[in-house]
């Protein structure tokens, strides 16, 4: 996000949450004064959940919430060590990834019967956000937010190459030829004598520009690039979506987009991995090294709005051979079990979850809440700063996205499935190497 339009949207939405009346008050916490720990990992989001902790204390001045922000490799680092420590937050963002690990080991309240006796109404959240932190009947977490993913190119690069907007939101995949998203990318793409990939005498070895920048640090899942096109292509990662102990790495459907995506890396449209940039996928993109990617909606104002330096827009993901599919996750609040204070960690939980907190975070536009009211309020920031959102929105209104899967041993199926993916996109034999990690992923479960 450009530093100026993140200050005046998040001071708006700090000033909405400190008007906020609490939904989770009630009677003061047995033993006098509570202080909670909460931890999250966004810097840029920090700013809007103390807002909420300032709003929520006023309305329950006898509980003070303690904010820690940490990167997000760090964050899962000092958490493990906390735990293990048995001094963790109280209550913690907790992603999908690492769910089923903490509920198996017993690290989270269970928060079936307090969620029961309030008067949550799941119906006000986004469909299917509330069902996924819900485990062997037990809720474990109320919904924070959404996201999903959309393509982001640069459009002077486009409009040169003779594409507008509408051709760009309809391209379409195959891993056969690669479609007319094939042929965008290659058009995209510039060699230092100028010449695009369409060109016979496009010089592979002297790019200056590629037309796609591949996500290689994703784990498991490929939110951020191959796992959208695989599943347009008809891969699934199992035939569980909540902790599965089979797996569909070594498919047809996904050696096939790795296959072509090798081909393309290989041709010097996309750079192979041992020759990206260390400095990460909004410098090259924000450079013109790169020209185009696929980017998730909370890095929407980072891109695009009135302080861009580089005019880039997003699109929908391209259409495949089982149509458009977008990868879409979402976050939630938990519990830690071994709290002091679990009923005022729940009083601060809920309240994270309330319409008053949600609406206030959403008025800063910088991710979508899972209130359809915090979403709501998000689309109208966005709109009014010149952030155009309509390429995640309407996959999302149109049933064009698939959730991530809830993995059991996460870290390890990430390692695995991510060392291949980075070893194809260096050259390594497609089938062989994602053969070879759903073997040692299914290992894992036997």
């Amino acid at each position: 996000m450009k530093r100026t339009t993140a200050v005046a949207l998040l001071a708006t939405a700090s000033v909405l949450a400190l008007s906020a009346c609490s939904s989770a008050g009630g009677d003061d916490a047995a033993g006098g004064e509570v202080t909670l720990d909460y931890w999250l990992w966004d810097d840029t989001q920090l700013p809007l959940y103390q807002g909420c902790a300032d709003a929520f204390h006023e309305a329950n001045p006898e509980i003070t919430v303690k904010l820690t922000q940490t990167g997000w490799a760090q964050y899962w680092q000092n958490l493990s060590t906390q735990i293990t420590a048995g001094t963790a937050p109280d209550v913690f963002t907790n992603q999908i990834s690492y769910f089923l690990q903490f509920v198996e080991t017993n690290q989270l309240l269970d928060l079936t019967d307090r969620v029961e006796a309030s008067d949550i109404d799941f119906a006000d959240f986004k469909e299917g956000l509330a069902d996924r932190w819900v485990y062997e009947g037990k809720r474990y977490g109320l919904p924070k937010d959404w996201d999903t993913v959309a393509y982001l190119y640069d459009v002077p690069a486009a409009e040169a190459a003779g594409y507008s907007a509408g051709d760009v939101a309809a391209l379409t995949w195959n891993p056969q030829d690669g479609g007319t998203f094939g042929e965008f990318v290659k058009a995209l793409t510039l060699d230092s004598a100028g010449r695009t990939g369409l060109d016979p005498a496009f010089d592979k070895g002297s790019v200056v520009r590629y037309g796609y920048y591949p996500e290689w640090g994703d784990g498991a899942t490929g939110q951020n690039g191959w796992g959208n096109f695989a599943h347009s292509n008809g891969f699934t990662y199992s035939d569980e979506d909540v902790a599965p102990t089979t797996f569909n790495f070594d498919s047809a459907p996904l050696v096939e987009t790795m296959t072509w995506i090798q081909q393309m890396i290989d041709g010097g449209y996309m750079p192979a991995f041992d020759s990206q940039s260390t400095l990460g996928t909004e410098a090259v993109m924000t450079s013109g090294t790169a020209a185009s990617t696929i980017a998730g909606s909370w890095m929407a104002s980072t891109y695009v709005g009135p302080d861009a330096t580089v005019d880039l827009a997003f699109a929908p993901v391209p259409e495949g051979p089982e149509g458009r599919t977008a990868a879409t996750n979402g976050l939630s609040d938990v519990i830690w079990s071994g709290t002091k204070h679990p009923d005022e960690a729940y009083r601060w939980v809920e309240y994270l979850a309330s319409a008053e907190c949600q609406d206030a975070v959403g008025s800063a536009g910088l991710i979508f809440p899972a209130r359809s009211s915090g979403t709501d309020a998000a689309m109208a920031a966005r709109e009014e700063a010149g952030i155009d959102s309509t390429a995640f929105v309407s996959v999302a209104d149109d049933g064009e996205t698939f959730m991530l899967p809830a993995f059991n041993r996460a870290a390890e199926v990430n390692t695995a499935v991510q060392d291949a993916m980075q070893a194809i996109a260096q050259g390594a034999d497609p089938q062989q190497r994602l053969t070879e990690a759903n073997d040692a992923v299914e290992a894992l479960f036997q």
